[in-house]
């Protein structure tokens, strides 16, 4: 009878390679939340760009020279360090050179990840547009009759307290 424990243990020993290759994405957030967040937004632009997508717009070795001094990047004469700098009116990224490579590979790793689950997440506008449609009552008959209900409700009470206020002054009149 033969067993089936080399498969498994080859299993193992490959699952737990690729455990221990992994980039922590949880340090990469960490970082992020503590260094990146007080500037960058992932989809959006904010004092400094979005992040979604820098590893396709810039290489990783780009990325971790810009992360230890973006001013040694722009004063090289990098076009795109440069354009950043004008875009974001000359705005000075602070110099991070405690981070290593594997820090900042790992916030990397976390935007794309991040970037990721924003794309899954965004409707594509003919995915459903009735959702599309403003969150709003237009005027029309139907919503206004309920007010014009509500008035003639309203003219009616006041109608009937005149009426008995009337009565009591002809009360009061007749009896003097």
């Amino acid at each position: 009878m033969r067993t089936k424990t080399p498969g498994l243990f080859l299993f193992l020993i490959f699952a737990l390679t690729i455990k221990v290759n992994a980039i922590p994405l949880d340090a990469g957030e960490k970082i992020f939340s503590t260094r990146c967040m007080a500037c960058h937004r992932i989809d959006a632009d904010f004092a400094g760009p979005a992040l979604a997508g820098v590893d396709k717009r810039h290489s990783i070795d780009w990325i971790i020279n810009f992360v230890h001094s973006s001013q040694t990047i722009i004063k090289s004469g990098d076009t795109s360090a440069i354009a950043l700098f004008k875009k974001f009116n000359g705005t000075v990224m602070p110099d991070h050179p405690d981070l290593s490579n594997d820090d900042i590979k790992s916030v990397v790793a976390f935007i794309k990840d991040e970037s990721l689950k924003i794309t899954r997440t965004e409707k594509k506008p003919l995915d459903r547009p009735y959702e599309l449609q403003p969150n709003y009552q237009p005027v029309n008959v139907q919503s206004n009759l309920f007010l014009l209900f509500l008035g003639s409700i309203i003219i009616l009470i006041a109608v009937l307290l005149f009426a008995v206020r009337v009565k009591q002054i002809e009360r009061v009149m007749h009896e003097k």
